[in-house]
């Protein structure tokens, strides 16, 4: 027992830590090297007086990334700033009263997706700037190579391209923007139900089979008893 309180008060603390930054999140298999991605900004509150109002989110104009579709988050609008149709920045701004709470117990994550992604890096770095109610702005920008930076900038790993051009359905297919991960599994849970349908439908004829076998078992074996009687 008390091995495992420890274990698990040392998990707790590495995961304040850990959700004290802000990051980058990929719910799903990982975007594809040429594909589209969906990435979930996880950006936590960190004043205890204050929340945050703002985030500015850079995106390094060598990716030449020229799409991005932003999840509506209730309470805060998004833009999405293009540099010669190349886009460069994401900025969520919250409206009265939508602040991310004060102190350092909530936070609010901000989808987005983007594309197509850079074929020849391995990590996207997606600096990002957060600004508090007090005009207080804090830079999450350091290089993710530094162990001991305190401000990292969220990063996303990218994986090899697998020839489809799309990241495992996190992007736009067959010209739908607006194709999304969660579609994916909206596909696979009509499979199952009709997996479940045709399973539901072989049991049903297999009881109904095994009633009949059963009732003439029955009447052979009247019928045997009334001949012996005979």
């Amino acid at each position: 027992m008390v091995t495992a309180v420890a274990a698990g008060t040392t998990m707790l603390l590495a995961g304040g830590i850990a959700s004290a930054h802000v990051t980058a999140n990929v719910y799903g298999d990982t975007p594809e090297k040429g594909g589209y991605g969906a990435i979930v900004l996880r950006v936590p509150n960190e004043e205890e007086r204050v929340g945050t109002t703002k985030l500015e989110m850079t995106l390094d104009p060598e990716y030449g990334i020229t799409s991005a579709r932003t999840k509506p988050v209730p309470g805060w609008t998004a833009e999405v700033t293009k540099t010669d149709d190349v886009v460069t920045k994401i900025t969520w701004t919250a409206e009265d009263g939508h602040e991310i709470a004060a102190g350092s117990h909530s936070y609010e994550e901000f989808e987005f997706v983007i594309g197509a992604l850079p074929d020849d890096v391995d990590t996207l770095v997606l600096p990002t700037a957060q600004t508090y109610s007090n005009g207080k702005t804090v830079n999450w920008e350091q290089p993710p190579t530094d162990d001991d930076a305190e401000r990292p900038a969220p990063v996303v790993e990218l994986a090899e391209s697998s020839g489809s051009g799309h990241s495992h359905g996190s992007g736009p297919t067959h010209g739908d923007s607006n194709h999304h991960p969660s579609e994916n599994a909206e596909d696979a849970a009509g499979s199952t139900d009709a997996t479940d349908d045709t399973a539901r439908l072989l049991g049903g004829a297999g009881l109904v089979l095994g009633a009949l076998g059963l009732g003439l078992g029955v009447g052979a074996t009247m019928r045997a008893r009334k001949a012996g009687k005979s």
